[in-house]
């Protein structure tokens, strides 16, 4: 589709936010939050909650929400504890990360 990157977002999607001390990723499209909770045991980043309204659904947000955790969770040298379903079945489809799940 026109306007489309192949993994299904917008060009123009903006770079989730990061609340460190709220543990929060948030991500807004078309003026609606999408968000992925998270807290940190003794370098373990623990997802606990990934969610995406319906209105901004099926763009492909939720996997950004999670590969920036990711991300982040190897920057600070954390392992992973995916608590959320939809944050599991991401790093099982995304090897290059299976290293920091524990």
């Amino acid at each position: 589709m026109a306007g489309q990157s192949p993994d299904n977002t917008s060009p123009q999607t903006p770079a989730p936010r990061h609340d460190a001390g709220a543990g929060r990723f948030t991500l807004t499209v078309d003026g609606t939050d999408a968000v992925l909770d998270y807290h940190e045991e003794g370098g373990v980043m623990v997802i606990t909650h990934t969610g995406v309204p319906s209105e901004i659904g099926g763009r492909g947000i939720a996997g950004q929400l999670v590969e920036s955790a990711f991300k982040y969770a190897g920057e600070q040298k954390w392992k992973v504890r995916p608590e959320c379903t939809y944050a599991a079945g991401w790093a099982k489809r995304h090897p290059a990360y299976l290293s920091l799940v524990e």
